[in-house]
């Protein structure tokens, strides 16, 4: 069987972590984020797995190679010129998933879930049609596209709502799909958007059913949600591997599901969990409290910091007594002062931090004052003052590459 996977992204929404490296490459659970969705398309029975790059494919390339031994797979690239969307890519890689009549699995790089592949593949199989969407059930689905059903077919899509006002029903589309090769056709080689033409295209002929997803799901594309995800995934790991998991007999794991990487040193008198990952070679001094948050390699934090829903990037420093909470995001090889407090703090790569930062700005952001141009036209004999306005500038992801 074959497999594609979209990852051409640029991650902009997991920033500032996806300016060192690409969002599939981001440890998630101490191991690069899309290293998942390999080992689990490989057990279902997966040989050649497509990744669609755009972003970064030197990176991409290095670091996934030395996977096709380890998982007996063929990992191949194709590299967009130019974003081609969510439909695109499957054009641009139609000789490797059109060379036989089997069909492939399609996914998005930044889904986290239970990846039931096998019995995805058995259910496409059996009700015949051109394409399945895995969907997954919301508390909320106002806040997403709704997918509806024909009411004589549980299974068999009758339309897409977005946003529906009115209960229409709360599955949604979880981002993975297995497609016959006939969908090939439907898409030409330009930026284009599976969810929006070509899926439609399918429902209007009757050809397109849905797959129930159990367990957990979520898309860690962003940071709240990429800690949220880490919560649901130790407590997976919790049901189904609890050898994975740090045991709570050590005594410095207080409470809940924790995991620790082995290379990893930490200090007397620590209280850490639940839902912690620690990374490699990460240093963890005296008195650390942690909670709810991710520390990547070789981090370090220092005597009696207290982090609480962060992630800590790697190479970074957490001073003596610092205070971390509310979704704060370090990139790589930050510094954070000793007693300085993040409040929902996103912090760029390879700053240093000296003074308490409020989440509504952006740590690298500064103020200048800025004077109104003035008005064209004849002058006046007397001159109005010019208005002052202080405006804050933010450091964009562009001119930090530069």
């Amino acid at each position: 069987m074959k497999a594609l996977i979209l990852v051409g992204g640029f991650g902009t929404r997991l920033r500032p972590l996806t300016l060192t490296l690409p969002k599939p490459l981001v440890e998630f659970g101490n191991r690069p984020m899309i290293l998942h969705q390999i080992e689990a398309l490989a057990s279902a029975g997966v040989t050649d797995i497509v990744l669609a790059v755009n972003y970064r494919p030197e990176i991409m390339t290095a670091a996934l190679k030395q996977y096709e031994e380890i998982y007996n797979v063929k990992i191949e690239f194709s590299v967009e010129t130019e974003p081609l969307g969510t439909a695109g890519p499957l054009k641009l890689a139609e000789k490797i998933l059109g060379k036989d009549d089997s069909p492939f699995f399609v996914l998005n790089s930044d889904i986290i879930c239970d990846f039931p592949f096998a019995e995805l593949a058995d259910f496409h199989k059996g009700h015949g049609g051109e394409g399945t969407i895995v969907v997954t059930k919301v508390e909320e689905p106002s806040k997403y596209g709704v997918i509806v059903h024909k009411p004589d077919h549980p299974s068999r899509i009758d339309r897409f709502v977005e946003k529906p006002v009115e209960f229409v029903g709360n599955r949604i589309n979880a981002g993975i799909y297995i497609l016959n090769p006939s969908v090939l056709k439907r898409v030409e080689l330009r930026p284009t958007s599976i969810e929006q033409e070509t899926f439609p295209a399918i429902v209007k002929d009757g050809q397109l059913h849905s797959f129930d997803l159990e367990g957990f799901w979520m898309d860690v594309g962003q940071p709240k949600d990429f800690l949220s995800g880490t919560c649901l995934y130790l407590t997976s790991l919790a049901k189904k591997n609890s050898k994975l998991l740090t045991p709570t007999t050590e005594p410095y794991v207080h409470s809940g599901n924790v995991m620790i990487d082995p290379s990893a040193t930490i200090g007397k008198n620590c209280k850490i969990g639940p839902n912690v990952t620690i990374g490699p070679n990460v240093v963890i001094g005296d008195g650390v409290r942690l909670q709810r948050c991710v520390l990547l390699q070789g981090s370090k934090v220092k005597e009696h910091a207290w982090i609480k829903s962060t992630i800590v990037g790697w190479n970074s420093t957490v001073g003596r007594w610092a205070r971390l909470e509310n979704v704060s995001v370090l990139g790589d090889d930050v510094t954070i002062g000793d007693e300085i407090y993040c409040n929902g703090a996103s912090v760029l790569p390879h700053k240093s931090i000296k003074q308490n930062v409020d989440g509504k700005a952006s740590a690298t952001a500064f103020h200048c004052p800025y004077t109104y141009p003035k008005k064209m036209g004849k002058k006046k004999k007397k001159r109005k003052k010019r208005k002052t306005k202080w405006l804050t500038w933010i450091f964009t992801a562009p001119s930090i590459i530069m």
